[in-house]
């Protein structure tokens, strides 16, 4: 998460990032942040940190191609999942659903073999996992997430 992200999105671009998601509470101008992201042909994310409302993400579901909902605070690994944000994911699922848009929904903080299946049920389809991969025996970490990925791709 960083102050005024309009201020590097040309960088990241040149970087070769395909998407750039920016947080709601870093942006002077979120719809300006997301028109520079666009313009460069770049695919959209938005964020909301866990005590951000839900109804912040409303008015700009046309300009984005992905909702990244934050389940800890930003700014170190380790954190333990706030189980408040579950009830956000459900939100913005239905949110999305109902607007009829193609609006991917990802997560980000605290997630584990032991509640990955939680933001799933959820609504969220696309989840990040620092510690859960990177603490202990990776391999095993993955083949565990893996086979928890595949169950719900089989309910497709």
């Amino acid at each position: 998460m960083i102050e005024d992200p309009i201020r590097y999105i040309e960088a990241f671009s040149e970087a070769g990032a395909d998407l750039i998601t920016v947080h709601v509470e870093a942006c002077k101008d979120v719809k300006a942040t997301l028109r520079a992201i666009s313009d460069l042909g770049l695919k959209c994310g938005l964020s909301i940190n866990p005590e951000t409302p839900v109804d912040q993400l409303k008015n700009y579901l046309p300009d984005v191609d992905m909702i990244l909902l934050m389940t800890v605070h930003p700014g170190f690994g380790g954190q333990a999942y706030i189980d408040s944000v579950t009830d956000k994911i459900k939100e913005v699922r239905a949110m999305v659903d109902d607007s009829g848009y193609d609006i991917d929904i990802e997560v980000d903080g605290g997630i584990y073999a032991h509640n990955i299946r939680t933001v799933i049920e959820a609504g969220a389809n696309v989840i990040v996992c620092g510690s859960a991969v990177f603490n202990g025996n990776i391999t095993e970490n993955i083949n565990t997430l893996k086979s928890i990925f595949d169950e719900y791709k089989g309910e497709e």
